[in-house]
């Protein structure tokens, strides 16, 4: 098979992997005054906006067409 089509393989199960597994997403917060530091830290996990998505899978699939084309 062609490396275009792998990328192609790879790009797609990015894209349906994107609809279902969040993101994991850390932010600091915090003071420092002086030598002493008070701080929180907060997770939050985020999906891929749905654009993003069907991007990946119309690129997938075009991929997919082009290298069985060649």
């Amino acid at each position: 098979m062609k490396p275009l089509f792998w990328v192609g393989l790879v790009v797609l199960v990015l894209g349906v992997a994107s609809f279902f597994v969040p993101i994991p997403h850390q932010e600091k917060h915090g003071v420092k005054v002086g030598d002493a530091s008070v701080g929180i830290t907060t997770r939050n996990d985020e999906k891929v906006p749905l654009a993003v998505s069907i991007v990946l899978l119309v690129g997938g699939l075009g991929l997919m067409a082009v290298s069985s084309k060649r």
